[in-house]
Protein backbone atom coordinates (compact mmCIF):
# COMPACT_ATOMS: atom_id res chain seq x y z
CA UNK A 1 0.00 0.00 0.00
CA UNK A 2 2.94 2.27 1.19
CA UNK A 3 4.97 2.23 -2.32
CA UNK A 4 1.54 2.37 -4.51
CA UNK A 5 1.00 5.71 -2.43
CA UNK A 6 4.80 6.55 -3.21
CA UNK A 7 4.12 6.26 -6.63
CA UNK A 8 0.96 8.10 -6.84
CA UNK A 9 2.68 10.91 -5.29
CA UNK A 10 5.52 10.95 -7.39
CA UNK A 11 3.79 11.28 -10.58
CA UNK A 12 1.35 13.62 -8.88
CA UNK A 13 4.89 16.12 -8.13
CA UNK A 14 5.89 15.40 -11.92
CA UNK A 15 2.82 17.14 -12.94
CA UNK A 16 2.63 21.00 -13.83
CA UNK A 17 0.85 22.47 -11.27
CA UNK A 18 -0.94 25.57 -13.78
CA UNK A 19 -2.04 22.44 -15.72
CA UNK A 20 -3.93 21.00 -12.92
CA UNK A 21 -5.17 24.79 -11.71
CA UNK A 22 -6.84 25.14 -14.95
CA UNK A 23 -8.77 21.98 -14.42
CA UNK A 24 -9.58 22.93 -10.56
CA UNK A 25 -13.35 24.79 -11.24
CA UNK A 26 -14.02 21.72 -13.71
CA UNK A 27 -13.75 19.39 -11.01
CA UNK A 28 -15.01 21.54 -8.00
CA UNK A 29 -18.23 22.08 -10.00
CA UNK A 30 -18.54 18.08 -10.50
CA UNK A 31 -17.61 17.36 -6.49
CA UNK A 32 -20.16 20.31 -5.80
CA UNK A 33 -23.09 18.10 -7.37
CA UNK A 34 -22.60 15.26 -5.34
CA UNK A 35 -24.28 12.16 -6.67
CA UNK A 36 -23.90 8.79 -5.02
CA UNK A 37 -21.07 7.32 -8.54
CA UNK A 38 -18.14 6.65 -9.35
CA UNK A 39 -17.69 9.41 -11.44
CA UNK A 40 -18.56 11.62 -8.26
CA UNK A 41 -15.92 10.14 -5.91
CA UNK A 42 -13.02 10.01 -8.62
CA UNK A 43 -14.16 13.93 -9.30
CA UNK A 44 -13.32 14.13 -5.56
CA UNK A 45 -10.17 12.40 -5.75
CA UNK A 46 -9.29 14.70 -8.62
CA UNK A 47 -10.15 17.79 -7.20
CA UNK A 48 -8.07 16.86 -3.66
CA UNK A 49 -4.97 15.89 -5.50
CA UNK A 50 -4.80 19.34 -7.25
CA UNK A 51 -5.41 20.86 -4.34
CA UNK A 52 -2.07 18.91 -2.45
CA UNK A 53 -0.11 19.68 -5.83
CA UNK A 54 -0.78 23.24 -5.06
CA UNK A 55 -0.44 22.90 -1.04
CA UNK A 56 2.49 21.15 -1.67
CA UNK A 57 4.17 23.64 -4.01
CA UNK A 58 3.21 26.50 -1.21
CA UNK A 59 4.53 24.64 1.62
CA UNK A 60 7.89 24.20 -0.43
CA UNK A 61 8.12 27.69 -1.34
CA UNK A 62 7.11 28.85 2.14
CA UNK A 63 9.49 26.48 4.25
CA UNK A 64 12.45 27.30 1.81
CA UNK A 65 12.02 31.52 1.51
CA UNK A 66 12.17 31.10 5.14
CA UNK A 67 15.89 28.86 5.07
CA UNK A 68 17.58 31.06 2.34
CA UNK A 69 15.93 34.66 4.22
CA UNK A 70 14.83 33.78 8.08
CA UNK A 71 13.82 37.95 8.38
CA UNK A 72 12.11 38.33 5.07
CA UNK A 73 8.30 38.76 5.18
CA UNK A 74 6.41 36.25 3.28
CA UNK A 75 5.69 36.76 -0.41
CA UNK A 76 2.04 36.12 -1.20
CA UNK A 77 1.33 33.07 -3.30
CA UNK A 78 -1.04 33.39 -6.51
CA UNK A 79 -4.89 32.61 -5.87
CA UNK A 80 -6.47 29.68 -6.27
CA UNK A 81 -9.43 29.38 -8.31
CA UNK A 82 -12.63 30.67 -6.10
CA UNK A 83 -14.83 28.37 -4.90
CA UNK A 84 -18.27 28.39 -6.56
CA UNK A 85 -21.22 29.49 -4.05
CA UNK A 86 -22.71 26.03 -3.98
CA UNK A 87 -19.74 23.94 -3.50
CA UNK A 88 -20.18 23.92 0.42
CA UNK A 89 -23.93 24.85 0.64
CA UNK A 90 -26.20 22.43 2.39
CA UNK A 91 -29.05 22.49 -0.13
CA UNK A 92 -28.81 22.93 -4.18
CA UNK A 93 -29.89 26.39 -4.94
CA UNK A 94 -33.41 26.56 -6.14
CA UNK A 95 -32.88 29.07 -9.16
CA UNK A 96 -30.13 30.41 -10.85
CA UNK A 97 -28.37 33.32 -9.04
CA UNK A 98 -27.37 36.80 -10.34
CA UNK A 99 -23.91 36.70 -11.80
CA UNK A 100 -21.55 38.77 -9.85
CA UNK A 101 -17.79 39.89 -9.71
CA UNK A 102 -15.32 36.85 -8.69
CA UNK A 103 -14.34 36.95 -4.98
CA UNK A 104 -10.52 36.08 -5.02
CA UNK A 105 -9.63 33.75 -1.78
CA UNK A 106 -7.41 34.60 0.73
CA UNK A 107 -4.24 33.46 0.89
CA UNK A 108 -2.86 32.10 4.59
CA UNK A 109 0.67 32.43 5.01
CA UNK A 110 2.21 28.53 6.65
CA UNK A 111 3.91 29.47 9.85
CA UNK A 112 6.17 27.43 12.08
CA UNK A 113 4.61 26.45 15.37
CA UNK A 114 6.17 27.73 18.34
CA UNK A 115 8.00 25.40 20.55
CA UNK A 116 6.14 25.11 24.16
CA UNK A 117 7.20 27.77 26.56
CA UNK A 118 8.27 30.33 23.83
CA UNK A 119 6.81 34.00 23.79
CA UNK A 120 5.85 35.36 20.49
CA UNK A 121 9.23 37.09 20.50
CA UNK A 122 11.44 33.95 20.75
CA UNK A 123 12.20 34.43 24.46
CA UNK A 124 11.83 31.63 27.11
CA UNK A 125 8.57 32.00 29.30
CA UNK A 126 8.78 33.47 32.76
CA UNK A 127 11.31 35.55 31.93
Amino acid sequence: MEQLLLKMARQLDALDEASLLALWEKYAVIVSNFEPTKRWEEAALVLSFIQAKRWKNQLFNHSWSAQVHPDAQPVPQAPVPPVPPEFMADEAPEAPRPSRPRRTGVILPFRPRRPAGEEADGSPEGK
